[in-house]
């Protein structure tokens, strides 16, 4: 089974009841359930992305904030989300971004230039593929791919900004 980027915009009292939730139960069980409009999944394609920013050289702010919007912040206080009910224990626990957080994510992918930064793709697919770090091959157009991927977390970070949410980011 693939890594893939997986994301899910809360609020905070959601949050607090899984906290509570996971204190009062055997197993230590957060009672984590977001509904199924509020999770996304990436797969891997935004951290190709990332990955062609970086070979790039695309600007520090870039490549930070992208980051940071996968990774989520470290210092989020949401260990009882380590829980095999959340994701599968590979790589690092989940990650909180706080709903200020949230707002300036949104605000910052908002003024990504998509078009800008994958017009430095190389023009063949298996060349686009190597500079997104895709290993083993690639079936399909690159950009097209990435921009899809890019659009989805655009969106998503833009309603969770407006409702006042958090996000969570895992791999899984």
């Amino acid at each position: 089974m693939a890594l893939t980027q997986q994301f899910a915009r809360v609020t905070p009292e959601y949050l607090d009841r899984c906290r509570a939730t996971a204190l009062d139960s055997p197993g230590a069980s957060p009672g984590w359930d977001p509904p199924e409009a509020d999770r996304l999944d990436t797969e891997w394609a935004l951290w190709g992305l990332l990955h062609h920013c970086r070979s790039t050289g695309a600007g520090p702010e870039l490549t930070a904030l992208l980051d940071r919007a996968v990774s989520g912040d470290p210092d989020g206080n949401v260990g009882f989300l380590d829980h095999d009910e959340v994701y599968d224990g590979f790589g690092d626990p989940p990650r909180l971004l706080a709903p200020a957080t949230v707002a300036d994510i949104a605000a910052a992918l908002d003024r990504v230039q998509l078009a800008d930064l994958l017009s430095s793709l190389p023009a063949s697919t298996a060349d686009s593929a190597i500079s997104c770090g895709f290993r083993g091959g690639f079936d399909g157009d690159v950009r097209e791919h990435l921009a899809e991927r890019f659009v989805a977390p655009r969106e998503f970070y833009r309603t969770a900004a407006r409702r006042a949410q958090c996000v969570i980011t895992w791999v899984d």
